[in-house]
């Protein structure tokens, strides 16, 4: 196996870092074993050589953050924060919307079970030909997670957590996958975005689920992001995190309601 030299870690650990946030500082092993399949088949003998390549070439770049960060997800995870979108958001906004228009953005959306959710859930609580738009940004670092999310493909173990109801609605059987409708597709708008980026959006948002992205960050770049994240919020808008992460209580004007989920002042 082609092995990580000391100066080859560093340098990977803090190119990644500046530029996407990530914190690989604790994640050698799973570098050399993630990465040895994609040098050997490019016969590159040394990571020297391949961050010399990923630096001229978007496309290998891509390879490696694919290779590097974990994608793990399904329908309705952590489904307390489904069930206070149900049972207090869309409420609230019921009462109070004159527009009857609610923007979210899932950050870090993976392969799109967390964006996918938030619509069936709003589908269910308005009804359909409700009258409501809600529209859902999607984004990710990975441009191959982006593509699996668009193609709403999914695997049977993905939907062990919803209503059987929803299954039979927007899901169809095809072989050993399940196959998401095209009105809960269409309903999601996903893009490829950096979260270290400068965040330039016409209108601010209801509702941002940013949730298990900020465990591979450093407590200064999460304090940040957070900060980012609350300029982008209608005032009362909400904030979910994963229920392993916290928020600085300095770090923003954020009010926490309840473990993982905060809101604006």
């Amino acid at each position: 196996m082609i092995q990580l030299t000391d100066r080859e870690f560093h340098d990977l650990v803090a190119f990644v870092r500046s530029n996407f946030g990530i914190d690989l500082s604790k994640k050698r092993l799973l570098i050399e074993a993630r990465m040895y399949s994609v040098l050997s088949e490019k016969k590159i003998s040394s990571f020297t050589e391949y961050f010399s390549l990923i630096r001229r070439d978007g496309s290998e770049l891509n390879t490696m953050l694919n290779k590097l960060t974990t994608n793990h997800t399904y329908f309705m995870r952590e489904k307390s924060h489904f069930d206070f979108l149900k049972n207090v958001i869309l409420p609230q906004q019921e009462r109070t919307n004159r527009m009857r228009s609610l923007r979210i953005w899932s950050a870090g959306c993976s392969t799109g079970e967390e964006a996918y959710t938030a619509v069936m859930t709003m589908r269910d609580y308005f009804g359909p030909n409700s009258g409501w738009d809600y529209r859902m940004l999607a984004t990710d670092l990975s441009t191959h997670v982006l593509e699996a999310a668009r193609a709403g493909v999914y695997a049977p173990e993905s939907l062990k957590n919803i209503p059987p109801a929803w299954e039979r609605l927007y899901f169809k059987r095809s072989g050993d996958a399940y196959l998401l409708s095209d009105e809960i597709k269409r309903e999601v708008f996903f893009k490829r975005l950096n979260l270290m980026d400068d965040f330039r959006f016409r209108n601010p948002f209801d509702l941002i689920f940013c949730r298990n992205v900020m465990i591979y960050f450093k407590q200064e770049t999460k304090d940040k992001l957070v900060r980012k994240f609350c300029d982008v919020l209608k005032p009362g808008g909400y904030l979910f995190i994963g229920h392993s992460e916290t928020i600085q209580r300095d770090a923003a004007e954020f009010r926490y309601i309840e473990p993982s989920i905060y809101q604006k002042g």
